[in-house]
C-alpha cells in the first residue's frame, strides 16, 4: 500500500497540470496579498477565489486521473491486491499530492504576509476542502464506467455546492421568512462543505456583524466547544461517507 502511494504521488507531483495548479495558486496568492494594502482584505480576495477554484481543480482532475489510470488499476486488480488497499492507495495519493499543491500555493503565501488565526483557517479549510472534493470525485469516478459522464456527475457536484445551493437555501429563507430559521441555518450549512468552510473563514475575521441575527447565532455556535465538535464531526463525514461509498462500490466493480 505504501508503494502503491508514493507511486501515485511521484506521478501527480511531476504532472503538468499539478505543477500548473500549484502556480496559478501562488501567483493568486501573492497578487491578492500585493493588491491590498491590508492583510486581512487579502485574506478575504484569497477566500472568495480559492473556495471556488481548490474544489473545482480537486474534483476534476481527480476524476480524470482515476479515468487515466483504468488500465493500471486493472491490471493491479489482476494482481494478488486488494481492492480495498487499491482504491484507498489511490485516494490517499490523490489527496496528498493535491495538499502538497495548496500547502505552497495558498500555505506559504499565508504564513508570509498573515500568520493569523484566520490565515491558518483558510489554509486548512482549502485543504480539507480537497479531502472532500477527492472523495466525491472518486465516487463520481466508481459509479460510471464512461469518462464523459464521470466528469460530468463531477462538474454537477462542484457546481450545485458552489452556486446551487446557495440558490436553494436563500429560496427556503426567502420562502420562510417569517419563522425564526436561524437555528435550522445552521443544520442546512452542513449539507455544503464550501459554505461551513466559508462561515469559518468569516467568522475568524470577525464579519459576524454584517450577516445579521444570523451571523451572531452563528458566531456563538461555531466558537464554542460544542461548535468545534459539530464541525469535526460534519468535516469527517464528508471525507469518510464518500470514501466508503467509493471502496464499497469498486469492491463490488464487475472491472
Amino acid at each position: 500500500m505504501k508503494k502503491l502511494i508514493k507511486y501515485v504521488i511521484i506521478d501527480i507531483v511531476r504532472n503538468k497540470i499539478v505543477i500548473g495548479y500549484t502556480i496559478f495558486l501562488l501567483l493568486l496568492s501573492f497578487g491578492m496579498f500585493s493588491l491590498e494594502d491590508n492583510s486581512a482584505k487579502g485574506l478575504l480576495s484569497l477566500m472568495n477565489v480559492s473556495l471556488l477554484i481548490v474544489p473545482l481543480l480537486s474534483i476534476i482532475f481527480s476524476t480524470i486521473y482515476v479515468y487515466n489510470s483504468a488500465e493500471f488499476i486493472e491490471l493491479l486488480v489482476s494482481q494478488p491486491v486488494k481492492r480495498t488497499s487499491l482504491i484507498s492507495s489511490l485516494y490517499t495519493g490523490l489527496t496528498l499530492s493535491l495538499i502538497m499543491a495548496v500547502l505552497v500555493g495558498i500555505g506559504l503565501p499565508v504564513l508570509i504576509y498573515d500568520q493569523s488565526i484566520t490565515g491558518l483557517v483558510l489554509v486548512i479549510s482549502a485543504i480539507l476542502l480537497t479531502a472532500i472534493f477527492v472523495a466525491l470525485a472518486l465516487l463520481a469516478s466508481v459509479i460510471t464506467r464512461d469518462k464523459a459522464k464521470g466528469i460530468g456527475v463531477s462538474i454537477l457536484l462542484w457546481f450545485y455546492f458552489s452556486i446551487i445551493f446557495d440558490a436553494l437555501l436563500l429560496f427556503i429563507i426567502y420562502q420562510f421568512s417569517d419563522y425564526p430559521l436561524e437555528q435550522a441555518s445552521i443544520a442546512l450549512t452542513a449539507l455544503n462543505p464550501i459554505d461551513l468552510s466559508r462561515i469559518l473563514v468569516l467568522l475568524q475575521m470577525d464579519m459576524s456583524a454584517m450577516m445579521g441575527y444570523t451571523g451572531a447565532v452563528f458566531a456563538d455556535f461555531f466558537t464554542g466547544w460544542y461548535g468545534y465538535v459539530f464541525i469535526s464531526v460534519v468535516i469527517l463525514l464528508w471525507i469518510i461517507s464518500p470514501t466508503w461509498l467509493a471502496i464499497n462500490r469498486f469492491n463490488k466493480k464487475d472491472l
